[in-house]
Formats: C-alpha cells, structure tokens, sequence
C-alpha cells in the first residue's frame, strides 16, 4: 500500500511558491520596508494571493488585501471601492482571474497616485513554482527595452507569416512599451511574460491576422483551428474559423460596442524561459519569437480608444518588419 503524506506534499508546494512569490514581490513589484502594498484578487485566486502578501510583509511593507467576485469579463472595472484603494497606495499587485489591467483602475493609480502595478492575470499556482517567472528579468530588460523603443522610432509596421497573415498599420508618433516585468516607479507591467509593446494610430490597421497560436482569453487557449480576423481601417469585420471563431464573434457582439473590434496593441513576446504555448495567458504572451495582437482597449497603452473588453491573439513565427526592415524573420529575433 502506498501512503501518501498530503500535508507534507501541500507544505512542500507552499515553500516552492514561496520563492516565485518573493522574485515577484522583490525584483518585479520592487516592493520596498515602509511601503504599503495592495493585493486584488478574488475568490478563484486567493491562494496566489496570500503567498505575494506573505512575501510583501516578510519585505516589511504594510500589505492589504481585498477580495471581489471575478468581473465578467476582461477590461471590466473592479468595484469603486477598489478603484479607490488603488489611488491610496505605493504598489498595487493583482492576481485575479479576468484582466484588470486595461481598466480605468489601473490607468488613473499609475497616473493620477504613481503606483506601480503588476498584473497577474489568469495566474496559476505551478507559475509560481517554474517557467517563465524564473527568467533572468535584469538580462532580458536590455532586450525588451531596445526592441520598444525600436517600436517607438518606427512609422510602420508590416507583420506576415507563412499561414497567411498580412497586416500592416501606422505606429507614428506612438510611444513604445517595454513590459520587462520590473516596475520601480509609476507604471504597468504584466508578470512574467516580458514584452515589448506599441498601440496602432487608430484607423490605420489593414489587412488579415491569421491567429494560430493562442486566444488566452475566456477560456479558450490554445488555437485548435485557424482563426482569421479581416481588419479594415483598424476595425475587425469578420471573423472566421472554427469553434472558437464563433466563440469569439458571439461574445464581441454580445458587448453591444462597435470599439471591442479596435486593433489596439502590437507586441512581441520576450522571455526565454516562456517555451510553449500552454493556454495559460502570462505564459502564451511571452514564448519568445512570438507576437500577439490586442484587440478592444488601447487606452493604457498608448492609443485613445476604451472599450467593453480587451484579449489578445497570438500568433507564431511571425515576420515583422518596421519601416520595412525586418527586425523578426519566422519567429526570430534579428535585433
């Protein structure tokens, strides 16, 4: 018979999770003694939760943590009360199930209070045992910070792949993002997917995104048929595919607004210890070489444009040239 030690197993876990959660609250958040620290989360992931608060308080940060019901969708805005507290503190770290990171919340605590924030949207326990969070983020931020501001300098884009994506738009004038999962002043970073990121002019975006990845979104994850959105003068006017391409045309009209198809975001995945798509979004919008598009909010990014939801699409071996020099050949870095 074979006797199996759960609280030892469960204990075990606990102090592996405990080292992610301290790289996490240490070199990510730069949480710092004397700071006041605010953990989102909700019901699903309150577990992660106690683990990054237990990390703050061991940096001797005053920690609060608050716990709301999963908003429906992505981009949806937490609770006023939330919001508020948001504005009221040094850093807020959110381990939640849907995405509050392109929310108004979050844009007005980095702007209006200076907080720092970290997402952790759709995070799983095993994130923080392994995988990409483990990266050498110092190492990698000179990498992701070229490959912004690169983004930034450009014109335009041209992005296409050998599964027949072709889409081109204007990034002119648009400030580009370098997302390298560590916030030591005012602003925004997801953890741990590393990357560098620009929003599109609105109206320029023409072309076909062939979605061959991942659609880390709303449960769907890793693309099991082709799914292909036509884009014309930055909006998406039809979507085609398999299941999931219904999935996704059903859910967008049920928003009732025409902005939940604005091409809102151009991003390149940048961390090497990211190595497959797993379905899981912090994971999928980091596998190095690839890059996702984001559709709906662009407000926190750069663009103007503020809708019901914000999900990404990921696609792999991309091509990508900037002003028509190619700085990614079939999912590789040229930079």
């Amino acid at each position: 018979m074979q006797i199996i030690n759960v609280k030892g197993k469960e204990a075990m876990k606990r102090v592996l999770m405990a080292k992610g959660a301290r790289i996490l609250v240490e070199q990510c958040a730069s949480v710092k003694a004397g700071e006041t620290v605010l953990v989102v989360t909700d019901y699903l992931k309150v577990g992660i939760a106690e683990m990054i608060a237990s990390a703050a308080r061991e940096l001797d940060a005053e920690v609060i943590v608050t716990v709301i019901s999963p908003t429906p969708i992505d981009g949806a805005e937490p609770p006023r009360a939330v919001a508020e507290a948001m504005k009221a503190v040094d850093c807020v770290i959110m381990p939640v199930s849907k995405s509050l990171a392109h929310t108004d919340a979050t844009r007005l605590a980095i702007q209006e209070a200076g907080a720092r924030v970290i997402s952790m949207t759709a995070f799983i326990e095993d994130q923080l045992m392994g995988g990409g969070l483990f990266a050498d983020f110092r190492k990698e931020k000179p990498v992701c910070d070229h490959m912004a501001q690169l983004l930034g300098e450009a014109k335009t884009v041209h992005v296409t792949t050998r599964a027949g994506m072709d889409l081109r738009f204007s990034v002119d004038g648009r400030p580009g993002n370098s997302h390298c999962c560590i916030v030591e002043s005012a602003g925004f970073s997801a953890v741990p997917n590393i990357e560098a990121n620009i929003s599109p002019v609105e109206g320029t975006t023409q072309g076909v995104i062939v979605g061959d990845g991942s659609i880390p979104y709303y449960d769907i994850g890793v693309i099991e048929e082709p799914v292909l959105f036509k884009v014309k003068e930055g909006f998406i006017h039809e979507i085609t595919g398999g299941q999931q391409a219904r999935f996704i045309r059903r859910l967008l009209a049920a928003q009732n607004d025409k902005f939940v198809y604005n091409i809102a975001q151009f991003a390149v995945g940048l961390n090497p210890m990211c190595r497959a798509l797993t379905g899981v979004m912090l994971n999928d919008e980091g596998v190095l070489g690839t890059i996702h598009i984001g559709i709906g909010t662009s407000s926190n990014l750069g663009g103007s444009t503020k809708a019901a939801t914000h999900f990404d699409v990921i696609i792999q071996n991309p091509t990508v040239a900037l002003d028509e020099k190619t700085v990614i050949e079939d999912g590789e870095l040229k930079i």
